[in-house]
This record gives C-alpha cells, structure tokens and sequence, in this order.
C-alpha cells in the first residue's frame, strides 16, 4: 500500500507541476488546474480514494486551457468545444468502429471457428453507443452547470454507461450460448433440447444481476432486497417444492443425457419414444400411440433403460426335440447348428453357444446362443429369421421332429382292465 500511495503522490506530482506551467502560460487557467489541485491536497491529506481525477475532466479542462476560456460562465467557446466534442465522438462513432470492425472481421474470416465471425458484428451496435455516451457526457461536461444538475448528470451518465456495458456483454453472451446450441444440434447431443431455457434461464440471471449493479451504483441498499429476496424465495421453495423438483429433474436429464428425442426409452414402467423433454415433463409415445407424460422429478429417481443404444443384440433360444431322438442324431443336430449360426457374417463368432442341455418334460432341449454386430432391430429380426430356418430345414432333413408340450397317460388296475375290457367287446368276432 505504501508503494501504491507514493506512486499516486508521484503521478499528481507530476499533473501539479503540469497545471502549473500551463497556469504560467496561461494566466487565465485558473479552473485548469483546480482538479489537479484538489487531487493533490486530497492526496497529502491520506484520502485519494475520496477523489480520482478522471481522464474526461483532464480532456476538458486541458481543451478550456487550449482554448483560453477564462469567463466562468458558459461561452461561445464553451459551446463551440462541447460541438467539436460531439462531432469527433460522432466521426469516431461512424468511421473510426466500422474500419476497427471491418478488421477484425478480416482476422475472423480467416480461423477455423465460426464463433467471432459472429461475435464481432454483434458487439459492433453496443461499442458505437458506448462511444456515442461518451461524446455526449463529455460535450455536456464543458459546460458549466449547476450543482443539482450536476449531481443529476452524474446518476444518468452511470444508469446509461452501465446499461450500455451489460447490453455489450449480453449480446456477447448471447452470441456464445447460440453458437453452443449450433454445435449441440450439429453433434446430436442431448443438452440441445435444453439449450432454449438454458439461455432464457442465464439471460434472465444476467439481467437480473445488471439490474442490481445499477441500483448499486445509484445507492440503493441491494443488501438489504437481497436479504428479503431469500426469505421470501424460501417460502416460494415451499410452497412449489413439486414445481422445483420437476426443475432440478430437468436439470439432472440435462446433465447426464440419458436419452434424447426420438429414442427409444423404458421409464419405470413406461416405454415408448421420447417426444419431448421440457421443463417440468417428458413426454413418451408409446407403441399403441398413446401419449404419457413423466414428470421429471419421477425421470430423475427411476431407473431408465435406452433401447436406442444397443451396441449388439443378444438371441437366445430353447429348441426342443422329440424324445425318440437318437443320441447320435442329437450330436449331429447340434454341430449343423453351431455351424449354420457361423456362417453367418452378421454374428460375432465369440459369442455363439449352441449346446444339449436339458431333458424337459416333453423335449430334448438344444440351448442356443449369439450376438449380432448391428444393433439395429430390424436386421437383428432378419437375421434372426434366416437362422429359424435353416435350423428347422436341418431338423426336417434329419427326418427329425420338433418337439410339443405333450402327455402320455398309463392306466393300470381293475378300471384300467374293465375299459380294456370294453374296448375288446367293440371289436367284431372273426
């Protein structure tokens, strides 16, 4: 701090030094250097954060001096320097930001990105009304006003520079979020449904927070609102604790990307194809057509199956064989099968099983297993069927049977005997 104050004591130093030769000069330029005065004794008195000079009061009175205006009222002079003033902040505004822009847009043609050819035009309008601000404030600060409009000056000189500050970067940030939500549609990324209330969400922040700058600068207790703001945002927290859920839900699909629009998902005990992700819902259409709405704190706590991201696809199956079977038949049945699944090329080889298994109540079962490189439902189904049936000509060619949930029923004793019995009375005598 020590060093920053000699620094300031030496930098006024040498602003005094200056007032005074042009005082010398000119002995008329009285008010030229009574700024520089008055920084000078703020800063012997320890309080040169109570005044800082600026830039535009040293322009203005360094043009007063140039000029040798030495009456205290508003002259001719004073007027003729506040239109040079404003003719050179309008030139500058003009000529100066389009050949500025026209350069820097030459530079953004030449890279990759597409970003700043999009964000040097949109910072173009917001840069020549800071510009047009300053010609104006600085134009208005030669002449020689009273002390209330002074005051009143000053308070509109920081709401306009601050809005027009905030309106720079809005068009800034808003440029960037629209080149994000580009880049997400073009990659298919899941954020890109929710890019649109993502910039109103931000936007509205930043405005927010503008607001409270301004209203800062302007003197008002923003602590105090805040504080209030709080409790009252709580009792707002309560009140739509369900609102707010569905909110952080949203959030939670945004983040993590489950699925996306047009995929296929199961949702607890919902599926069907995404149709919309919103704010508050998930909307699936389901097989019959049939539209439900998930809210999303209900997306966010249940588990959730994408049967849009298979990488492969898994078949397995149980065929089963008659009984009267032979054991070497059986052998030869399961080989033709491993060997008709093999052939073909739509099958990851590592991942066929074909093997006997079980003895089933009615049927000698063959278990039989594969994964198919696409994950793609319909060619999974084709290949599927192509491989039913060659299986079941291999069985036919065999002289083989399928086998059939069936029972053989064995009837012994004096009622077995009886109907046996019977059933010989029917038969003619010969």
């Amino acid at each position: 701090m020590t060093e920053l104050k000699l620094v300031r004591l030496l930098i006024v130093g040498i602003t005094l030094t200056a007032g005074l030769g042009a005082q010398e000069a000119t002995p008329g330029a009285t008010e030229a250097s009574a700024n520089t005065t008055a920084a000078a004794a703020a800063v012997a008195t320890g309080q040169a954060e109570a005044y800082v000079p600026d830039f535009l009061e040293h322009l203005v009175d360094a043009l007063l001096a140039l000029f040798d205006v030495r009456e205290s009222g508003n002259t001719w002079q004073h007027y003729g320097i506040a239109a040079l003033i404003l003719v050179g902040s309008f030139l500058l505004r003009r000529i100066g930001t389009t050949l500025i822009f026209a350069f820097f847009k030459k530079l953004a043609a030449r890279t990759r990105t597409t970003l700043d050819d999009k964000l040097f035009p949109a910072l173009e309008e917001p840069v020549k009304a800071i510009i047009a601000l300053l010609g104006a404030y600085a134009a208005v600060k030669v002449l020689k006003l009273a002390p209330q409009t002074d005051m009143v000056l000053a308070h509109a000189a920081t709401v306009a520079f601050t809005c027009a500050l905030f309106w720079l970067f809005l068009r800034g940030f808003n440029t960037v979020l629209d080149h994000v939500h580009l880049i997400a549609r073009e990659r298919q990324l899941g954020v890109a449904a929710f890019m649109p209330w993502i910039k109103k969400t931000l936007v509205v922040m930043f405005v927010v927070f503008g607001v409270l700058m301004i209203a800062q600068s302007m003197g008002a207790d923003v602590k105090a609102f805040l504080a209030g703001l709080g409790i009252g945002g709580l009792a707002f927290a309560l009140a739509a604790q369900d609102t707010i859920a569905n909110l952080f839900g949203s959030v939670v699909v945004a983040i993590d990307q489950p699925f996306k629009i047009g995929e296929f998902v199961q949702i607890g005990s919902h599926a069907g194809l995404v149709e919309d992700i919103g704010l508050r819902s998930t909307r699936l259409r389901t097989i019959a057509k049939a539209l439900i709405t998930i809210p999303n704190k209900t997306v966010a706590s249940e588990a959730i199956t994408n049967l849009s991201r298979f990488t492969q696809r898994r078949v397995e199956q149980v065929i089963g064989l008659t009984y009267d079977t032979p054991a070497g038949q059986m052998d030869a049945v399961v080989e033709e099968f491993r060997q008709i699944i093999l052939a073909e090329s739509e099958v990851d080889p590592t991942s066929v099983m074909v093997f006997f298994r079980d003895y089933s109540a009615s049927s000698l079962d063959i278990w039989v297993v594969y994964m198919t490189k696409d994950p793609d439902f319909q060619a999974h189904m084709r290949l599927r069927q192509r491989i039913n049936l060659a299986m079941m000509r291999a069985v036919q060619a065999r002289g083989l049977s399928f086998a059939f949930p069936s029972q053989t029923v064995y009837l012994d004793g004096d009622v077995a005997k009886r109907l046996a019995g019977i059933g010989n009375q029917d038969k003619p005598v010969t």
